[in-house]
């Protein structure tokens, strides 16, 4: 084979495992979509019910629990089933969730279908990131993981624009009538077009190779493998073997080991819990006070949500772009030492503010000061952590664990995000500059803990980590 065929074909796969990476990341779309989606609804669900803003919070809250949950399971249920099935699980509950929240009976019945749409959102943050790391070539596994990443955010942008389209088309509110349901019923149940796509696609991509040599189903990983990589398929399946271990059937119990568990799940989990513990989901909690302290209106709020966004998909693309060229720990400790800088900036400039009934009254100079900031973490987020924590927890461990413990990995993430949301109210009671201090403080955490720790994944093949 002359040097031109052998690179349109290595070309010619390289397009196929796109097109599969960028199926299974529509679950990432959904993800960002879902847990973004209900900010448009919120004070018009208040209203509908006529409940108070703390059971309003417990009912959008309920899904991150349901999130927890759903992580947890789907790594289990991947090993039995396959990953392709444990996409469709998620489709159908994406689809339901979109449904049942839609078409409430009451508040409680609202709470129940978010955290059915929090399952969903838990096994598909779950089952993304190790579907694109099995199906991916080693030299773009990096850039193909940063799919998951790169989907979640624009899911969130997208939402904010179908929430704003819709509201625009009722005369600006969540609460009118549009057609035979209120504005923010129709907000909830636009999720069930892309999830009834990602359920279509997830029936007709190929069944990760991973797996099916695992569940002994060799003929069909030697025919995927040949639409995927560029070497021969047989030697890959001998590598998959060994890798497994011969027969071995994946279990949890393989996950134990010394304080419990093996030192590579710890760290796996250290890792998304930091994720979380730096407070990138409370980072622009007064957001709309930063806004109005520069001057611009409260009521542009298209302004405030898409403005974060834009940041956010910027900092995804450089990192896509970096992942695999200069490494995944490097990667981590440019963002970690960026955050920790930004927060305490953020921090700093939040001890000249009043806060008086949840607004944060700053002076111009420091409310300009702070946006800067905040928006500058939001930034070395997404160019680092953001994008190599859904890597990380795709490739780093064995391919004899790797599905229960990206699971146990990525449920930790989910449990971190909820103690962070839940603690935040009162520990901005408490004491706003040093709230922002402490999530600094884990900012510089995390440059240490990567430092010493995590081992660099880039370039290797899944068959070699744990090696």
């Amino acid at each position: 084979m002359s040097v031109d065929q052998t690179r349109g074909r290595s070309t010619d796969h390289l397009a196929h495992v796109v097109m599969i990476a960028g199926a299974a990341a529509l679950g990432g779309f959904l993800f960002g979509y879902d847990t973004s989606v209900i900010n448009g609804a919120v004070q018009a669900i208040q209203e509908n019910f006529a409940v108070g803003a703390a059971l309003t919070g417990v009912t959008v809250a309920a899904a991150l629990l349901g999130s927890a949950v759903g992580a947890a399971i789907a790594g289990g249920i991947a090993d039995r089933l396959g990953r392709t099935r444990v996409m469709q699980v998620a489709a159908v509950l994406f689809i339901i969730s979109a449904i049942g929240s839609a078409l409430p009976f009451s508040i409680w019945d609202l709470a129940w279908w978010r955290i059915v749409g929090g399952v969903a959102v838990g096994i598909a943050s779950m089952i993304g990131p190790a579907y694109i790391a099995e199906v991916a070539p080693a030299e773009y596994r990096g850039r193909l993981g940063s799919l998951q990443q790169l989907a979640i955010v624009l899911g969130i942008a997208v939402s904010q624009l179908v929430n704003y389209a819709l509201a625009a088309a009722a005369g600006g509110s969540a609460s009118a009538q549009l057609g035979p349901l209120a504005t923010w019923q129709w907000m909830l149940a636009v999720e069930a077009v892309p999830a009834l796509i990602y359920l279509i696609l997830a029936t007709v991509i190929p069944e990760s190779p991973r797996y099916l040599v695992s569940a002994g189903k060799s003929d069909l990983a030697r025919k995927v493998l040949s639409g995927i990589e560029s070497t021969d398929p047989d030697e890959k399946i001998a590598e998959i073997r060994e890798a497994l271990g011969g027969e071995h059937k994946p279990r949890l119990s393989d996950l134990r080991g010394r304080f419990g568990l093996l030192p590579i799940v710890w760290v796996g989990m250290a890792i998304a819990a930091l994720q979380q513990f730096v407070g990138i989901n409370v980072i622009f909690y007064y957001s709309s006070s930063l806004w109005q302290s520069v001057g611009v209106e409260e009521s542009n709020s298209l302004l405030l949500s898409l403005f974060t966004s834009i940041v956010n998909i910027i900092g995804t693309i450089v990192a896509i772009a970096l992942v695999d060229k200069i490494g995944r720990k490097p990667l981590l400790v440019m963002g970690s030492v960026g955050m920790t800088i930004a927060l305490a900036v953020t921090g700093w400039a939040f001890s000249y503010a009043e806060v008086v009934d949840g607004e944060a009254n700053l002076p111009f100079v420091w409310g300009a000061v702070a946006l800067t900031s905040a928006s500058v973490f939001v930034f070395c987020f997404a160019a680092s952590w953001g994008v190599v924590m859904w890597v990380l927890l795709g490739e780093m461990f064995p391919i004899r664990i790797r599905a229960a413990a990206l699971a146990v990995g990525t449920a930790t993430n989910w449990v971190a995000n909820w103690l962070v949301t839940v603690t935040f109210p009162s520990m901005n009671s408490w004491n706003l500059p040093a709230t922002y201090f402490i999530y600094s403080a884990f900012a510089l955490i995390s440059v240490f803990f990567v430092v010493r720790y995590l081992k660099e994944t880039k370039g290797r093949s899944l068959e070699e980590m744990g090696t």
